[in-house]
Parts: C-alpha cells; sequence; structure tokens
C-alpha cells in the first residue's frame, strides 16, 4: 500500500469514527477557541465609519492578528 492510500484509509477511518459521535459531541470538538488580546477584552465596540475601526486596529492591536 502507497503513502496515499495509507493516507486515505486513515481518513476515511477518522471520518466514519467523526460520524458516530453525537451532534453535541461534533459541536463541542468543532470549535477551539483562542484568545485574542484586546479583542476579547470588551463584550462590544462600536465605530460610526469603516475608518475609525481600521484606525483603531492598527492603534491598538497586535500586528500579529493581522489587522
Amino acid at each position: 500500500m502507497d503513502l496515499r492510500c495509507y493516507e486515505q484509509q486513515e481518513w476515511r477511518e477518522e471520518f466514519v469514527a467523526a460520524a458516530r459521535r453525537s451532534l453535541c459531541e461534533r459541536m463541542r470538538y468543532s470549535f477551539i477557541y483562542t484568545y485574542k488580546p484586546v479583542l476579547d477584552d470588551a463584550a462590544y465596540r462600536s465605530f460610526a465609519t469603516m475608518e475609525d475601526y481600521r484606525q483603531w486596529c492598527r492603534k491598538n492591536l497586535p500586528a500579529y492578528l493581522g489587522y
């Protein structure tokens, strides 16, 4: 069995195992929470314009978040 067939078989087995889980279990394991500094520190923010939002992002957010 070549590597590609092995990978496809492994993928199918994982898919079948995931399909056996309940919807509740699938939803619980589907989302991974990652803390985002500054963004997650307030319940919400609102801006009058998109430009105001962009300026706020440039001023307040770490560059690695990509804003």
